[in-house]
């Protein structure tokens, strides 16, 4: 078993441990760090982040030598490729809520459950440093590798997350590819009432990573994963599968060519039935759907320049903050449209399109894509987040992420009579975006 890092608030910038957990090698999310402030990634983090990248210092700290040193470049790369266990890379986070109080008023909102924004940039955090793990060969004559976000798999919530009780993340390498990373992580909280064998799982989460030669920038091979135990065997025939599906769909995809005109009319029925409702508001605003709203009054946006606290171990900005922001911005999309304290389920499948970097122009578009309305005990609210890296020198803006949160709303706002609208498209364009996250969805099938 894995030694969990143990996360310890801290305040004031002095050196020891911090509270409880100061001694049996805790980690101290606080403590001054051994290299010049420089080199060490930003200070816009949680404790948990800050633990995380020192646990993972020893490697972070040969790629700064060998990069301060400038010989880096006389680094060779890692040539021959190790077999792990997922054992090796496993890492598990403790966060001790019940008994550290300013660790819980880091993580707490104002409705005393955990903050699934700073959740969500943790696991990145972890994920990331699972992924350093096992592609480590503890040689310090060849240089790291640099391994990015590729992508999230869709994320659901169980159950609220108490921000009263303490709170386990834990995760392994779960599959590899030539160059790919598979990694899961369980989110466990122990009920009050039940004894520590039976942590329940409120969420699991699944990461792709990426590597990369530090130098070159190209894709590169990582170590070979050797599962052990039966679940681990399974977890890995699992994501096997699925890695070969999705190149699969690939592949069909590419040839398509004589299911187009089937699905060319079926997708011209369903535009044409979307944006039927939306001439309506157009044409004859009086008569339109009391019970439904325009896509483009959804909107929600806000912008910010990316900082240098912000930044992750290779000098850009990380996944788990972009994460963290477009979280609070769909959560705040919910709110608006809604009327009430919405409810998160679930973050579909994320893909990390483009890099984004210190100094830009970072802007996030929110808006309310669909709702789902046949269960009337759960309504559920779709809402998509769309990141831009805009630069206004060169008069142009592209797409670096696009995240699609789902939420619901309490039984007892339903009870008291609460009522959810539908989202109607007023262009074509919006429409087609309605209709490729329904079908992601499944909800044609």
């Amino acid at each position: 078993m894995d030694s969990p890092i143990k996360v310890v608030s801290h305040l004031g910038g002095g050196g020891g441990g911090g509270g409880e957990g100061g001694g049996g090698g805790a980690i101290d999310a606080g403590r001054s760090a051994r290299k010049p402030l420089s080199l060490w990634p930003g200070m816009y983090h949680s404790p948990v982040t800050n633990a995380l990248w020192e646990a993972r210092s020893s490697i972070f700290e040969r790629m700064m030598d060998a990069g301060a040193a400038g010989d880096q470049q006389q680094q060779r790369p890692q040539t021959e490729l190790l077999t792990k266990t997922p054992a090796q890379s496993r890492t598990s986070i403790v966060y001790k809520f019940a008994t550290d109080d300013i660790l819980r008023e880091q993580y707490r909102d104002p409705w005393n459950e955990v903050r699934i924004g700073k959740l969500l940039e943790d696991l990145d955090a972890l994920a990331g440093t699972i992924a350093v793990k096992h592609c480590s060969d503890d040689d310090s004559t060849t240089r790291p590798l640099l391994v990015v976000t590729a992508s999230v798999d869709k994320m659901v919530l169980k159950k609220p997350i108490r921000v009263d009780a303490d709170l386990k993340i834990a995760g392994a390498v779960t599959y590899v590819g030539r160059s790919s990373i598979d990694i899961q992580i369980e989110v466990t909280q122990v009920e009050q009432e039940c004894d520590s064998q039976s942590d329940p799982i409120v969420l699991t989460a699944n990461f792709t990573f990426v590597a990369r030669d530090s130098v070159t920038g190209k894709s590169a091979p990582v170590n070979r994963l050797s599962p052990e135990t039966e679940k681990e065997k399974q977890l890995f025939e699992e994501r096997e599968a699925r890695d070969k599906m999705r190149k699969r769909k690939r592949e069909e995809q590419k040839g398509a060519l004589e299911n187009g005109i089937h699905k060319f009319h079926a997708e011209a029925e369903r535009l044409d039935s979307l944006l039927a409702e939306g001439r309506v508001f157009a044409d004859f605003p009086a008569l339109a759907d009391r019970d439904s709203i325009l896509l483009r009054d959804t909107r929600l946006e806000n912008s910010l320049i990316c900082q240098p606290q912000q930044r992750n171990l290779h000098g850009r900005i990380f996944g788990g903050f972009l994460m963290h922001r477009a979280f609070e911005l769909a959560f705040s999309t919910a709110y608006a449209f809604v009327g009430q304290r919405p409810c998160f389920v679930e973050v579909d499948h994320v893909d990390f399109l483009k890099p984004v970097d210190v100094g830009d122009f970072l802007r996030f578009k929110s808006c309310v894509l669909y709702t789902q309305l046949d269960n009337p005990e759960q309504p559920l609210v779709n809402v998509e987040v769309v990141a831009h890296v805009t630069r206004p020198e060169l008069r142009k803006s592209e797409v670096s992420n696009t995240f699609h949160f789902t939420f619901t709303v309490s039984s007892d706002s339903l009870k008291n009579g609460l009522k959810i609208r539908s989202v109607v498209p007023s262009t074509e364009e919006e429409a087609r975006r309605i209709l490729e996250r329904m079908e992601a969805e499944g909800l044609f099938n």
